[in-house]
């Protein structure tokens, strides 16, 4: 039987986490990678996509336009933002993984904006890849509860954590086209939408001294991640931070 032709996008512990399941399970799946495209980040594991590209002798992608015909198209925290020709370089399906409940938060710093606005639930979804951000059909999801008081670095790792069950548990049926697709404008009466960029975050992480305390406590947690710029208040124009005690 000839197998399907599948090309992977992505980066961070989770696209690495993806791959190897995808790898060691290629003769179950009936798959082989054709290409990878990632780079490093500051989010990455021990072992990363690129460490896995070498060991495993995988065709490197080096853009966008360079992604060859395929019948699945799989991106797992990708970086950049897919054109509609690049999607249909996918003859079966083009699917995202993204780390969040959809529609309710569609883009960038989901974590945050979800302590921000103290809801009591989180999730993340594999849904079908449309151009635009984060917005085709919903093909498989798992949501969870979160505690009132967590922090952004843990709720990143539930996530994670929540991730990589979701996709061992459903790339099988991802690729015999064993789903249901829900568009998620029919979702929108009983889950609200949101949509946030990646630079949101800098005006996050201002925080006002005159601010109640909550505010400030929850404004922190939301944005306390550790490798990257810590929040903080200004004093005559200096930047004074917090950090998690």
């Amino acid at each position: 039987m000839k197998k399907f032709s599948l090309v992977f996008l992505g980066s961070k512990e989770i696209g690495a986490y993806c791959l190897k399941q995808l790898l060691e399970r290629q003769d179950e799946l009936n798959i082989e990678i054709i290409g990878v495209k990632s780079k490093e980040n500051k989010l990455d594991g021990q072992e990363t996509v690129t460490s896995l590209t070498k060991t495993h002798t995988l065709g490197v992608i080096e853009d966008l336009d360079d992604i060859p015909h395929c019948d699945f198209l799989l991106s797992v925290q990708h970086y950049e933002i897919l054109k509609a020709h690049h999607i249909k370089r996918a003859s079966k399906l083009a699917v995202n993984l993204h780390m969040a409940p959809l529609p309710e938060y569609r883009g960038s710093n989901q974590f945050s904006f979800a302590i921000i606005d103290q809801i009591d639930y989180f999730g993340t979804t594999l849904h079908k890849m449309e151009e635009g951000i984060d917005n085709g059909d919903i093909l498989f999801e798992r949501r969870f509860p979160i505690q009132k008081d967590i922090w952004v670095e843990d709720l990143y790792i539930k996530t994670v954590e929540e991730s990589k069950r979701l996709f061992s548990e459903c790339i099988a049926d991802l690729i015999e086209l064993n789903f249901r697709a829900i568009a998620q404008s029919s979702l929108l009466s009983e889950r609200k939408s949101n949509f946030h960029l990646r630079k949101e975050i800098n005006e996050l992480k201002i925080i006002d001294e005159d601010w109640p305390q909550e505010k400030k406590n929850r404004y922190i947690r939301a944005t306390a991640m550790p490798g990257f710029e810590m929040p903080y208040f200004l004093v005559d124009g200096e930047k004074k931070y917090y950090k998690r005690s």
